[in-house]
């Protein structure tokens, strides 16, 4: 489902409550270099009918407007968010949005959160680590412990290392939430003890506030993908539950 606004909602979201979306790629297209088995916004190829991006001076003209509705209408935002039709950072103009965000949102919701959803490809990249530092809520993604479960999963779309990307997320010293989504199909299981314990390993080195873990909740463009439950992702993370890791799990 592509997101043909760049400020959108607020929808309610299992994971951040009454979520204000904010999609700084193209309106009418998809831009990411993950291509993921699971991705709610289709196939890159599907998505390639616009290719514009939205401009900082656009987003700031849209949310103000947008945030200046909700407050007049009592509409409650629990988090602005840095979603949409792929991987935000992957708009030149990113930086500047989220200071923009940042203000905004001290002026008319101070108590929402501003959380970013990441893939976390680029977290490294200055300009964008120090960004992601400025939110209150980086979500970045680590699907999978290696990269060959990484090109199955997520199909990246150019240089990508699961070890490299392990090295940005050490820079935020535990400050961010990791995302991961749990899952089987005929290829690969999420939840297979070499996948897990490989996971698991780089969740006890990177040592995150929070982990969200997660699975299928929409239509995926892949076949013969398989979700896992609520209770059996507990499960197979209580050793860090009872390590005193945060988890969030949404079935």
């Amino acid at each position: 489902m592509l997101r043909e606004e760049i400020v959108f909602g607020p929808i309610h979201s299992r994971r951040l409550g009454s979520s204000l979306g904010i999609n700084v790629l193209p309106e009418r297209g998809k831009l990411c270099n993950f291509d993921c088995v699971y991705c709610e916004c289709g196939w890159n190829k599907d998505g390639r009918e616009d290719q514009t991006l939205p401009s900082a001076s656009r987003l700031r003209e849209t949310l103000e407007a947008k945030l200046v509705e909700c407050a007049a209408a009592g509409i409650r935002i629990d988090s602005i968010t840095f979603s949409g039709d792929g991987e935000p950072t992957l708009n030149p103009d990113f930086p500047e949005m989220v200071d923009i965000t940042l203000e905004l949102r001290d002026k008319y919701f101070p108590k929402a959160v501003v959380s970013v959803l990441s893939n976390a490809t680029r977290a490294g990249r200055p300009g964008v680590f120090e960004a992601l530092r400025k939110v209150d809520n980086p979500i970045l993604k680590l699907d999978a412990p290696t990269d060959e479960l990484a090109v199955r999963i997520n199909r990246p779309q150019g240089y990508y290392h699961v070890a490299d990307v392990v090295e940005s997320l050490k820079r935020f010293g535990g400050e961010f939430t990791l995302q991961t989504m749990f899952l089987r199909s005929a290829d690969f299981d999420s939840s297979s003890p070499e996948v897990l314990d490989g996971w698991m390993r780089i969740v006890r080195e990177l040592r995150p506030r929070e982990i969200m873990v997660y699975t299928l909740d929409r239509e995926a463009p892949a076949e013969g993908l398989e979700k896992i439950s609520a209770g059996e992702m507990e499960a197979l993370t209580r050793p860090l539950a009872e390590e005193g890791f945060k988890l969030q799990i949404r079935g």
